[in-house]
């Protein structure tokens, strides 16, 4: 974990207000994000009444610690990450649903990634929508 992605987090945080929703101003689409999400609805689930599946649910995903939805069973590797300090910013996040298995060895998630930089930042500015 770099030392300096962590610091942007926190600084991004602060300038945000703790607002995850302003993390949606940094790039993306929100409306886009949604139809982009329906390629993660297998597994994942965000709104009102989300609960786990497959995956965890993920409401507040951005700006959280990375495994530490509750009631949720993360593999070794997503809780080590999460203890060595890896928060779930637009940019972390970014890189991990380019190509999970890449970027965090171990992870459960079985999805190949999105290559289209402009999905992924899409689907970020929708996730940063779920308190």
């Amino acid at each position: 974990m770099k030392s300096a992605t962590i610091a942007f987090a926190i600084a991004l945080g602060v300038l945000a207000g703790g607002n995850p929703a302003a993390y949606a101003e940094e790039g993306g689409d929100a409306a886009a994000g949604e139809k982009v999400f329906r390629k993660c609805k297998a597994c994942h689930a965000v709104g009102d009444g989300a609960a786990n599946k497959v995956g965890p649910q993920l409401n507040g995903v951005v700006g959280r610690t990375a495994g530490s939805a509750a009631d949720y069973s993360y593999s070794p590797a997503m809780t080590s990450a999460g203890a060595e300090g890896l928060v779930w910013s637009p940019d972390e996040m970014d890189e991990f649903l380019t190509k999970p298995k890449d970027f965090i060895s171990g992870t459960k998630m079985a999805f190949a990634g999105l290559r289209k930089e402009k999905e992924r930042a899409d689907v970020i500015a929708y996730l940063a929508t779920f308190e």
